[in-house]
């Protein structure tokens, strides 16, 4: 098919629809991959390093990942599971394409261990650490409902979720 971009629009919190648990992909077909390449398009046109089905009202349980400088490592993550993390954690900024312009502090774990499936079913397992590690924990976050701002204290939350609803009032 001619490659014809197309951007899907990024649920903004405290959109509810960020709350929706992914269920599991069990179909790989064409309209996963068109999925697959829309979510790749939107992510890289955001300027994202990561994006969850979840933010894009595709409520699947698939992440497209690319933390490389050179933007050409696109990462697809579908059924991701945690089969191990580092005890050692680490407090770094994150943000996040459906919390536009906030920026703050989460704990993570160092290092990950994921077992996964790429878009054609196969399973494979990716051992990760530095920010992939860090996107693929803030990326299987989505899938469960969550999003990184919620790991901040109510007082913060209360704020961000003003300003953002201010935001999108204008």
């Amino acid at each position: 098919r001619p490659n014809i971009m197309a951007l899907l629009p990024i649920l903004r919190y405290p959109d509810p629809k960020l709350h929706i648990v992914a269920a599991e992909v069990r179909t790989f077909d064409a309209a996963l991959q068109q999925q697959i390449d829309d979510m790749f398009d939107t992510m890289y046109d955001a300027k994202g390093i990561g994006l969850a089905a979840t933010q894009v009202d595709h409520h699947q349980r698939l992440i497209v990942i690319d933390v490389s400088e050179s933007r050409d490592q696109p990462l697809v993550v579908i059924n991701p599971r945690i089969t191990w993390s580092s005890a050692e954690r680490v407090k770094g900024e994150e943000g996040c394409l459906s919390v536009p312009g906030i920026y703050d502090g989460v704990e993570r774990a160092v290092a990950v261990k994921v077992a996964a499936q790429d878009a054609k079913g196969q399973p494979f397992e990716i051992e990760a650490d530095g920010l992939l590690a860090v996107c693929l924990q803030h990326e299987m976050d989505h899938l469960m409902g969550k999003v990184f701002v919620e790991y901040l204290s109510p007082f913060k939350l209360g704020r961000i979720k003003s300003k953002l609803l201010k935001q999108q009032r204008v």
